[in-house]
């Protein structure tokens, strides 16, 4: 592989052959921040076995270190020695880096235990909105103060004992969701019991999780609507927890496998929890050859053997009800749908505007330059597919920007040159690696 000494973060993708194999991709990204958050609430020490040692996820257990958590490592696991619920004040400012799911996470879990703390994080994540989160937590009686717009830096008053409450979240945010469940373990004024009521289905890893440390919680379905409660005053027991492999990062590969003619590739014990394989059924619907072998069950989480064959795709249709199972995923759905034969359109995924960038503005202005006919909408995309050409995109310091460029070069007539490469860190730091291992002829740099 070759590294430009003039351009050191970027990074040239070219056409290959095939891609054959199998591999094993880093940890889930989602339970490892929630394995290092509810180890810090624990009592007693935690085995987090298959962490994603990345960027995002170091925020997390910097974080948690400075929160009172007792951090050491045994070979290739992670040990945790919580405290027991009684969070220390932290001596300086929370840095989360780039990671939305540190800041809104730990916010929950501050906002009645810690007296003052103050969260920030990169340039991308204090332009993303915070209000969301700190919202329910005032209507439970924390106490912020964040910039205008509720963006980070923010500062967090604990008050304790906080209120439980009702709250309907105004869109399916698991972060939100678990922010506020955390809370709910310290609120127990107004009956004691707090509920999250959502309309569409979330990631519930922090609800199979949760259970795992020893916290009951109750989940029940009226219709279209999914009622989570948990009641206040619950202690965390530390624990051993298992991480299978990121669907999230597992979705670069299989989706290369899809659009790379001859290609045959097996992803081995990645996590399979139905809220996060919806780009699965998009790619099956689109013609891929998707199997699921040897699945089984750990902590409460599915996981399993992934195996998508090339076959030749056609455009489809993403509906904004399937938008919460694959919002990671629409990046390298929109280049399945570059390749693809027909029109596929994206809607319903308005939240991909405040991601670690405006990641439709992104794809848009990505596939564009390789030649695509995209069409932009507020909320989505339109693609009519075709093929792939050459040139020099950037992925405006978003990893999953990045990564899905990478792909588009595998299969394009010429050349991709991705800008900004380094952002690939953040989550899957073995990505090119894994790219070398699966190509029978190496013609990549």
């Amino acid at each position: 592989m070759k590294i430009s000494l003039t351009h050191p973060n970027r990074r040239t993708f070219k056409k290959t052959a095939n891609l054959s194999g199998t591999v094993r991709v880093p940890g889930d990204k989602s339970m490892t921040h929630r394995a290092i958050l509810f180890a810090l609430l624990a009592e007693g020490t935690t085995r987090i076995e298959g962490w994603l040692n990345a960027a995002d996820c170091r925020s997390s257990l910097e974080v948690a270190k400075q929160l009172g958590a007792s951090v050491s490592f045994e070979q290739e696991s992670l040990l945790i020695k919580g405290t027991g619920g009684s969070l220390k004040e932290p001596e300086n400012v929370l840095d989360c880096g780039n990671s939305g799911t540190t800041i809104r996470l730990f916010s929950g879990a501050i906002a009645s235990q810690v007296s003052f703390a103050c969260l920030t994080g990169d340039d991308s994540l204090r332009r993303r909105p915070m209000g969301r989160v700190l919202k329910p937590l005032a209507e439970m009686g924390a106490i912020a103060y964040a910039r205008s717009g509720s963006y980070a830096p923010f500062a967090l008053i604990g008050q304790s004992p906080l209120s439980a409450i009702r709250y309907t979240l105004p869109v399916p945010s698991a972060q939100v969701k678990s922010a506020v469940m955390l809370a709910g373990l310290h609120a127990p004024k107004a009956g004691g019991v707090t509920t999250i009521i959502e309309s569409q289905p979330s990631r519930d890893h922090t609800e199979r999780m949760l259970l795992g440390f020893g916290v009951q919680v109750d989940m029940e379905k009226e219709g279209e609507k999914r009622y989570i409660s948990i009641r206040a005053e619950q202690p965390l027991r530390a624990t051993s927890v298992e991480i299978p492999g990121d669907a999230s990062s597992a979705a670069f590969l299989l989706v290369a496998a899809a659009i790379v003619p001859d290609s045959d590739v097996t992803i081995e014990h990645v996590g399979l929890n139905p809220t996060r394989i919806g780009f699965l059924k998009v790619l099956q619907r689109m013609g891929a050859h998707v199997e699921i072998l040897n699945q089984r069950e750990s902590a409460g989480e599915p996981l399993g053997n992934v195996r998508v064959r090339y076959q030749p795709l056609s455009g489809t249709d993403i509906l904004p009800e399937e938008i919460p199972s694959l919002i990671d995923e629409i990046p390298i759905l929109a280049v399945a749908a570059a390749v693809a034969e027909g029109k596929t359109t994206i809607r319903g995924a308005g939240e991909l505007r405040v991601k670690e960038t405006d990641r439709i503005l992104a794809m848009a202005k990505g596939l564009q330059t390789l030649g695509v006919h995209v069409e932009e909408a507020d909320d989505g995309l339109t693609i009519i597919g075709g093929k792939l050409n050459g040139g020099v995109v950037d992925s405006f310091h978003d990893h999953r920007i990045a990564m899905s460029f990478a792909v588009a070069g595998l299969a394009a007539e010429q050349e991709v040159t991705i800008e900004n490469w380094s952002a690939v860190d953040i989550s899957f730091p073995t990505f090119s690696d894994l790219i070398l291992e699966l190509q029978r002829e190496r013609k990549f740099e």
